[in-house]
């Protein structure tokens, strides 16, 4: 009798403990250090039960809808090199192709991480680009335009954060743009030659790229990410760059193979950051890249040679970046169909996170674009649908703002106004749904 007493006390004492858990954990100072832990095990045993490698994204083939009126309005704000590299009043000359060093590693460089933030990529490459030429402020400075959270006083600024999984370029252009004194060009179909011509002139470059690395979940899976390069070393065959969330990522070496491989994911997309005063001399070294619209048909014509020659997953990446391409160029129907063939190839990968790139949405919204400017309204809606999927949440406001233009474009409003209203919940600076929001005027 005196054993079963003390098992009853010992079952009545559990809930008691996990009240007092809880209460403890509401506690400001232990909530700020133990909630990336909760959340860490949370989005672990989501994946476990629905990995978001297995599912497959399939395009309809219906026929496409007019697309309506409303589409001219509040596009996703691309990257304007106009507003924030005015571009020179004289023609310039063209590089002569002197030969360029065999190494250049430039000095001061300030390394700055993204520890101990969510997804502070942008922010921290940003930094790091800024600071290079003198400018004052932090990773935190640029968090607080591009990445601002979500609209809920209860929690502090690490943890509002959290939700948002990505800070586009774009968003990076605007920031400089608007809260700096310096100026930034954004160019695709970027290859070697630029980033040393770059360097060497002594301007460091970024780079958007995909790596397969561990994440936070324990998993190797394929990851985007910004990549600050600052140098060069022909003999090795090596970029030096700063990596933010690689530990050690300060002065890594990289040689140009895997440089080359991650960065195929994004288009080949590179960015320049630079003082006003060098205008004219950025734009000498950009050579036929000066003209934004050269760089997208190189890039496209890069794209077809690769679809011409590489398989698996690569060539998935190939076919998205042919897609991407023509969304710049505004071929949305080719580019819609570029899309069909990438993720025809996607489902035919190993089905294994490892292997397919189930993020790629989390950073890129061509597909969306060309989806929609083509009338294929369901498909946009799939799409969003299939990328939520891979995370445990509708944290991505880039996919709400599309999917809920594609609901409204539908008829169906009353979802296209959660869509939208969503977005500018997860990001309240979300120009381009703020700006849909009081376009449609829901209110009436």
């Amino acid at each position: 009798m005196k054993l079963k007493f003390s098992r009853t006390w010992l079952w009545a004492l559990i809930p008691l403990g996990l009240l007092a858990a809880v209460l403890v954990y509401r506690i400001p100072a232990v909530n700020q250090r133990l909630s990336w832990r909760v959340e860490e095990l949370k989005t672990r045993l989501v994946y476990a039960i629905n990995p978001p490698d297995q599912a497959v994204f399939v395009p309809g083939q219906s026929t496409p809808l007019p697309t309506p009126q409303i589409t001219t309005l509040a596009a996703i704000p691309q990257p304007t090199e106009v507003e924030a590299t005015p571009e020179p009043t004289e023609a310039l000359p063209q590089i002569t192709g002197t030969p360029l060093p065999e190494q250049v590693i430039l000095d001061g460089v300030i390394y700055v991480d993204q520890h101990e933030r969510w997804n502070y990529c942008g922010p921290a490459n940003l930094a790091m680009a800024l600071k290079f030429w003198g400018w004052p402020g932090d990773r935190d400075d640029i968090a607080a335009v591009v990445k601002p959270g979500i609209n809920d006083p209860d929690l502090n600024f690490t943890q509002r954060g959290r939700l948002d999984k990505n800070v586009m370029p774009s968003e990076m252009v605007d920031f400089v743009a608007n809260y700096t004194d310096y100026y930034i060009v954004v160019r695709y179909g970027g290859d070697l030659e630029i980033l040393k011509e770059f360097i060497s002139n002594g301007f460091p470059v970024l780079v958007e790229k995909g790596y397969y690395e561990e994440d936070y979940t324990g998993k190797v899976a394929w990851l985007g990410h910004y990549l600050y390069t600052t140098g060069y070393d022909d003999a090795s065959g090596e970029f030096i760059v700063q990596d933010a969330y690689l530990r050690p990522g300060k002065d890594m070496r990289v040689d140009y193979q895997t440089y080359l491989e991650g960065w195929r994911s994004f288009d080949y997309l590179f960015m320049v950051i630079y003082p006003p005063a060098d205008n004219d001399q950025v734009y000498e070294i950009l050579g036929p890249y000066a003209d934004p619209n050269w760089s997208y048909q190189h890039a496209l014509e890069t794209a077809e040679e690769e679809i011409q020659t590489l398989s698996g997953v690569d060539l998935f990446f190939a076919w998205f970046n042919k897609g991407t391409s023509l969304v710049k160029m505004e071929h949305y129907l080719d580019a819609a169909d570029a899309f069909d063939e990438a993720y025809q190839v996607y489902g035919q990968l190993d089905a294994d996170d490892a292997v397919r790139p189930y993020r790629i949405t989390w950073y890129q919204t061509s597909p969306y674009q060309a989806y929609y400017f083509s009338g294929r309204y369901q498909d946009v809606i799939n799409l969003a649908d299939f990328t939520f999927e891979t995370i445990d949440e509708d944290t991505l406001e880039e996919s709400l703002y599309w999917r809920g233009r594609a609901y409204y474009a539908l008829g169906q409003k009353a979802l296209a106004r959660q869509d939208l209203y969503n977005a500018v919940w997860l990001n309240p600076n979300f120009s381009a749904a703020i700006e849909m929001i009081n376009t449609l005027n829901f209110d009436e």
